[in-house]
């Protein structure tokens, strides 16, 4: 499936000088046994520089939904906290016509960040921040990829903290670049990984994280409170493994919570999925988190997301956490 259309005002910042290592060196050990990882790669071509406080001043709907931009880990990319993911909907689920239709309105909402894959769909970019998988996983390969001008930055997808440093410890023993992100599942229901692992890696290397499925796959979307309706995600081909995971035991538990988050959302003036894409942004380590949508409806009900946020109080947060009852906890926590 092939997306094109004009983009004309988001621009990412070039990598400064102090930001690549010094790859004189391009040696690098073989780490073929690690085939099993995938990379992302970061491709922000720059046509320009954006500055801390821009927005795309071609879009006075961007302007009112108030989107934030945040800087992936401690590298000079600043995307913004929302991105358009396409895992499950683009290429399969949707047409071209209403992909098009998602793709440029996410873009002048003030979404900048795209992620994709090649198993997705093949898409077109212009000056976007798209992130997508490729399978030349060593150290040494994505190097390569971006000194031959293929892309700025690569990151890792749902690699562990110990392989993350890893890499990290090659790229530095062999002047190579290394990652500047994990991207890692995160929702109400999947909080260790994002909240005790990666910001541990932040402080020691400068990893950031981007997350994705805010919504548990649509669990969280609340579509499932009777179980699993026909042509819901749950009851896709393929998707087996969903839907056994909703009838479950724990399934049932995760309900009977949203059921209680639900009434802090009306509470708040907003819905469900609002209320939890938002608890996600909460988290300042979090770079920006990846939307998923399959109509232009559920996209801007996302996107809304922002003027949520400054509404979740500590006292609302600590309601969230209590109905929870999964907050994690580091072992600086444990010391303290």
């Amino acid at each position: 499936m092939q997306v094109s259309f004009v983009c004309t005002d988001h621009r990412s910042m070039s990598r400064s000088t102090d930001d690549r290592l010094n790859r004189q060196n391009a040696n690098s050990p073989n780490t073929g046994t690690r085939s099993k990882f995938r990379a992302v790669a970061m491709v922000a071509r720059s046509l320009g520089q954006l500055s801390v406080q821009s927005v795309p001043s071609s879009s006075d709907q961007s302007m009112r939904t108030g989107m934030k931009y945040r800087n992936l880990g401690k590298s000079g990319l600043r995307v913004s906290c929302l991105g358009l993911g396409t895992w499950v909907t683009f290429g399969g689920q949707i047409t071209d016509e209403m992909a098009e239709q998602l793709m440029s309105l996410a873009y002048e909402n003030g979404i900048n960040l795209f992620d994709t894959a090649e198993v997705y769909a093949a898409g077109k970019r212009s000056s976007l921040v798209i992130t997508t998988k490729i399978f030349w996983e060593t150290v040494r390969a994505m190097t390569h990829v971006i000194n031959q001008g293929m892309a700025m930055y690569w990151g890792t997808s749902r690699w562990s903290p110990m392989e993350i440093m890893e890499a990290y410890s090659v790229a530095r023993q062999f002047n190579q670049i290394p990652p500047i992100c994990e991207q890692a599942e995160y929702h109400m229901f999947q909080r260790e990984k994002v909240e005790v692992q990666l910001p541990e890696l932040f402080h020691k290397i400068g990893v950031g994280a981007m997350t994705w499925s805010p919504l548990a796959c649509g669990i969280i979307s609340g579509k499932y409170d009777s179980g699993v309706p026909p042509y819901s995600r749950a009851s896709l081909k393929g998707y087996q493994w969903l839907k056994d995971k909703i009838l479950s035991e724990e399934g049932r538990r995760q309900q009977t919570k949203l059921k209680e988050l639900q009434a802090i959302a009306e509470r708040l003036g907003c819905t469900l999925p609002q209320l939890a894409i938002a608890w996600c942004l909460r988290n300042e380590g979090v770079s920006s988190v990846l939307l998923g949508a399959s109509n232009t409806d559920q996209l801007m009900e996302n996107i809304g997301a922002i003027q949520v946020l400054p509404k979740l109080s500590s006292s609302i947060v600590h309601e969230v956490d209590s109905i929870l009852g999964n907050k994690p906890y580091s072992k600086k926590d444990y010391r303290s």
